[in-house]
C-alpha cells in the first residue's frame, strides 16, 4: 500500500458564494500559515453544546470524506482499514465520497452525515454556519500525539476552541523537468516570469484558489503591494494577482485539476515545469519515462491541511467520536496517509510505515521548518484574513469572478 505505487487524487476544492459571503460578513482569523499561531477568528460560533463523555457506540457512522480516506476494499482488497474498525468498535461504517469542498459543506448541511474530513477552505463555513460542534479533544485519545503546529489552527479552532482532529497536510509544490529545465528553478518565477523560455510547456492549477499562488509570489517579491496574507486581498491586491494571471495565461499549456492529466502530460514530455503535489511528482517517478523533482521554492508555497470535524447533530456521536481516534491513530494514519500521498498528522505514524522507509522524509512529516513556509487554503473573505482587523478585502465571489476573466 505505497503511495510510490498507488497514487491517489486529491480532488479540486471549490467553495460555496453563499457561505463565503456568510463569513465575509462575519469573522476574521490571524495569518493562515503554519507558523502563524493559535486563530482569534472574528465571530461569535453558533452556541453548540461539546460532547462531555462517551457513551455506548451506536452501531453505525455516517461519514462525509475525499476520496481515499475511508477505504474498505472497494478499489483493492488489501487496502482496507474500515472493517478493522468496525470490528474493533461495532460501528459499521457508511461513507459518502465528496470531490469538492461545495458538495462537502452541502452535504453536511443535510444533517445526514455524524464526521467529515474537511479541508480548510471548508471547516470555517462549516463552524459558522453551525453544522459542526466543538471536539472536545480529550475524547481522542490519539489527539495527544498529534503534531503540535497542526493544533488550534485558523482552520481548525475559534478563540481557543478546537473544531477538529488534524488529519493530514501537504503543499502545493513546483515540479520541473530536470532535462529539459536548466538552471534548475529555486523560485516561482520559473512559472510567472513573462519571459519564460518554456511557454506552452507550463502548467497551473485549476481552480480560483489557485490565485493565491500568485499572491503569495508578489507577496514575496513586490512588497510595495501590501500583501500579508495571500487570502487576504483588496481590490487592488486582487487585480495585481489578476494580471499576473493573465499573463501567464499566455504561456500555460496545461491546467488540471485532476492528477492522472498532469501525470500523463510530464509522462508525454507536453508539461515541463508547474504547480503539483508530491505524491504526483512521485508517480511520474514510478512511471519511469522523465525524470522530475518538485521543489518547495524561496517563497514558499500554499497547500492544505485537513480536518475531522463532527456534526452539530450527529446521530451518531459516539460511533464519530470512535472513528476520529481510530483514523489517526498511529498505523491507520500512516496507512491512509502512504496510500493517499500527504503527510500523516499523528507523530507516532511514520513508525509504522514499512514499505517505504523514505516516506516520511518525502513528505516532510516532522520537519516543521518546511511547513512554516507552507499557507493553508483558507476562505478569502471581507473582514481580511491577515490579522490586521480590516474590512477591505476580496470575498471568494470576487475570486471566481477574477479567474473566470483570468480563463477566459
Amino acid at each position: 500500500m505505497n503511495a510510490y505505487r498507488s497514487p491517489r487524487s486529491r480532488t479540486v476544492r471549490g467553495l460555496v458564494v453563499a457561505s463565503t459571503l456568510l463569513l465575509a460578513a462575519a469573522c476574521s482569523a490571524t495569518p493562515t500559515n503554519s507558523g502563524g499561531g493559535t486563530s482569534t477568528a472574528g465571530f461569535t460560533p453558533p452556541s453548540i453544546p461539546m460532547q462531555k463523555s462517551l457513551g455506548t457506540g451506536e452501531g453505525v457512522v455516517n461519514i462525509v470524506a475525499w476520496a481515499g480516506y475511508v477505504e474498505y476494499g472497494q478499489d483493492s482488497k488489501t487496502v482496507d482499514w474500515v472493517s478493522a474498525f468496525t470490528k474493533q468498535t461495532g460501528c459499521k461504517v457508511n461513507v459518502k465520497v465528496a470531490g469538492t469542498s461545495d458538495e462537502m459543506v452541502a452535504l453536511m448541511k443535510t444533517g445526514q452525515y455524524d464526521t467529515v474530513s474537511a479541508s480548510g477552505d471548508a471547516t470555517l463555513r462549516l463552524i459558522a454556519g453551525g453544522n459542526v460542534a466543538p471536539v472536545n479533544t480529550a475524547l481522542v485519545r490519539n489527539y495527544a500525539d498529534i503534531y503540535p503546529a497542526l493544533k488550534n489552527q485558523p482552520w481548525n479552532s475559534v478563540n481557543g476552541v478546537s473544531y477538529g482532529i488534524p488529519h493530514g497536510r501537504g503543499a502545493n509544490l513546483l515540479m520541473y523537468n530536470t532535462a529539459k529545465v536548466t538552471p534548475a528553478p529555486t523560485s516561482w518565477s520559473a512559472v510567472f516570469s513573462p519571459s519564460s523560455p518554456y511557454t506552452g510547456h507550463i502548467t497551473a492549477y485549476d481552480d480560483p484558489i489557485y490565485i493565491a499562488d500568485a499572491a503569495l509570489y508578489l507577496m514575496k517579491t513586490k512588497p510595495e503591494l501590501g500583501i500579508k496574507n495571500p487570502y487576504a486581498l483588496t481590490e487592488a491586491q486582487l487585480t495585481a494577482a489578476t494580471d499576473l494571471l493573465k499573463v501567464q495565461k499566455q504561456q500555460v499549456g496545461s491546467y488540471w485539476s485532476d492528477y492522472t492529466k498532469e501525470q500523463a502530460a510530464f509522462d508525454s514530455g507536453d508539461d515541463l515545469l508547474g504547480t503539483t503535489w508530491e505524491v504526483i511528482q512521485q508517480a511520474v517517478a514510478a512511471d519511469g519515462k522523465v525524470k522530475t523533482k518538485a521543489i518547495l521554492p524561496s517563497e514558499g508555497a500554499t497547500g492544505w491541511s485537513d480536518t475531522w470535524m463532527i456534526a452539530a447533530k450527529a446521530a451518531h456521536p459516539n460511533c464519530a467520536y470512535q472513528w476520529m481516534n481510530y483514523i489517526v491513530s498511529p498505523k491507520v494514519n500512516a496507512q491512509v496517509a502512504e496510500y493517499f500521498g500527504e503527510a500523516p498528522a499523528n507523530s507516532k505514524a511514520c513508525a509504522q510505515i514499512t514499505d517505504n522507509p523514505n516516506f516520511c522524509a518525502d513528505y516532510h512529516a516532522a520537519d516543521e521548518s518546511y511547513w512554516k513556509n507552507v499557507y493553508y487554503w483558507n476562505t478569502p473573505t471581507q473582514l481580511c484574513l491577515d490579522g490586521s482587523g480590516k474590512n477591505d478585502c476580496t470575498t471568494y465571489a470576487q475570486w471566481v469572478t477574477a479567474w473566470n476573466e483570468i480563463k477566459g
